[in-house]
């Protein structure tokens, strides 16, 4: 039977190598990889098996779904201990726009956003850890 195992968000972003240092630098990500040019048009991060590729946009069409409405997420990404990754993204200067919360649908978030807008949230499951 087919198994699917990794869903990687396609951003398109205004600089490649600068959205992937930010991944890198404040969020923990590794640079995969640049490709196509120089500058490059598109980047790859991964951290722990969760990957983001990066696309410049030339045409200018870029933007989180956030902007097109309030609650919306770009991305959502489950992890063990949000609150220990929390505590990293803060030492590290993240953007985080909401420090960890238990929803009622039993998960704890964080929502951070990188330099282009775009919002990710970052999940654990309180009720099955």
């Amino acid at each position: 039977m087919p198994r699917m195992f990794v869903s990687c968000p396609h951003f398109l972003v205004a600089d490649v190598r600068r959205a992937a240092e930010y991944y890198r630098d404040k969020l923990g990500f590794r640079i995969i990889g640049y490709f196509f040019e120089e500058p490059p048009v598109f980047g790859m991060v991964d951290r722990d098996g969760a990957e983001i590729h990066l696309r410049r946009a030339d045409d200018g069409l870029k933007g989180s779904n956030r902007e097109r409405v309030g609650d919306a997420l770009d991305c959502y990404i489950r992890v063990k201990d949000v609150e220990a990754l929390h505590a990293e993204f803060v030492a590290k200067g993240a953007d985080i726009i909401e420090p960890p919360t238990l929803r009622i649908y039993g998960m704890k978030e964080i929502e951070v956003r990188d330099l282009d807008g775009f919002v990710t949230c970052f999940g654990q499951d309180m009720e099955g850890s």
